[in-house]
């Protein structure tokens, strides 16, 4: 059973930085991180959750407007490490923060283009807190 857990969340000064990462493990084939398409999503309290940034086996990758020019996404194919850049953190950026993937099966093709619902695996969250 694939399991991804969330690292690096704290708390953090506006404007500074911070990096989360995922590390992925239980695939049941060599190479399926690599073929996964893979998003960070965050939600903050009374407030829905929204896909911050994904990326795809072919590392395509979609940021939310609010994010763009700030956050990196990136993988780490060697390590099944996902990752996520945050620079010029604002108090609105405050929220946990969770990773998701869509691992194809062994013999499927590898991913390039996902529906939220198509997301099977979710790590159990890393709180993420700017203060102005």
């Amino acid at each position: 059973q694939v399991q991804l857990v969330e690292s690096g969340g704290g708390s953090v000064q506006a404007g500074g930085s911070q990096t989360l990462s995922c590390a992925g493990s239980g695939y049941s084939y060599s190479g399926a991180f690599a073929r996964s398409c893979m998003a960070w999503f965050r939600q903050a309290p009374g407030k829905e959750r929204e896909r911050v940034a994904s990326i795809t086996a072919d590392i395509t990758t979609t940021y939310i407007e609010s994010v763009k020019g700030r956050f990196t996404i990136s993988k780490d194919n060697g390590k099944n490490i996902l990752s996520l850049q945050m620079n010029n953190l604002k108090p609105d950026d405050s929220a946990m923060y969770y990773c998701a993937a869509l691992v194809p099966s062994k013999f499927g093709r590898a991913c390039r283009t996902f529906r939220d619902e198509e997301l099977t695996y979710w790590g159990q969250g890393t709180q993420v807190a700017v203060a102005s």
